[in-house]
């Protein structure tokens, strides 16, 4: 009894962490997606492009890929629990939630926002390519960094509402789902 408790409040833990993190993911493309973005657009090209350069090395760091892939990885984990426990209350919003943010979120973000910062950093910033370069790169990345930010923010509602639904915080909610 003690040590299913104790599991269940782990479990409790995992779900609120991944919450967060999808919370707090979806706030920082949140704010690229708003004004960083746009900030950077009314600069001259070269500036632009360095500045966001220095950015795609300076977000690779402990703080935001703990955040970033650590989500990740505990949605997984969420993603492989919700299909063992599909009876349970909020198992649906949990593989939901979960596949919102491996998919929209980190796949985007790997098959769309990676290349076109590799193929960013490749360039001079006061070159003509890189010119030519930046123009459709802000539109691109900017287009796929608001999927991500809906994804991550989806994300983070259906993993709030399994959090609830599995914690019995939402008294009535879990007879009308099913």
């Amino acid at each position: 009894m003690l040590q299913h408790l104790i599991t269940q409040q782990y479990y409790f833990a995992l779900k609120l962490f991944s919450a967060l993190g999808c919370g707090l993911i979806a706030g920082v493309f949140f704010a690229f997606s708003t004004f960083v973005m746009n900030a950077l657009a009314r600069l001259k090209p070269p500036q632009g492009i360095a500045a966001m350069q220095s950015i795609n090395i300076t977000v690779i760091n402990p703080f935001f890929m703990t955040a970033f892939l650590g989500t990740a990885a505990a949605c997984i984990f969420l993603l492989i629990s919700s299909l063992l426990k599909w009876h349970q209350p909020g198992a649906a919003y949990l593989l939901l939630g979960s596949l919102l943010y491996l998919v929209g979120t980190l796949g985007v973000t790997i098959v769309f926002n990676v290349p076109l910062n590799e193929a960013l950093a490749k360039v001079e910033p006061d070159s003509t390519e890189g010119a030519s370069l930046w123009s459709s790169y802000l539109t691109n990345w900017t287009i796929w960094n608001h999927i991500r930010t809906l994804a991550a923010l989806a994300a983070a509602t259906s993993l709030t509402i399994a959090l609830c639904l599995g914690s019995r915080i939402v008294e009535g909610i879990d007879n009308t789902v099913r």
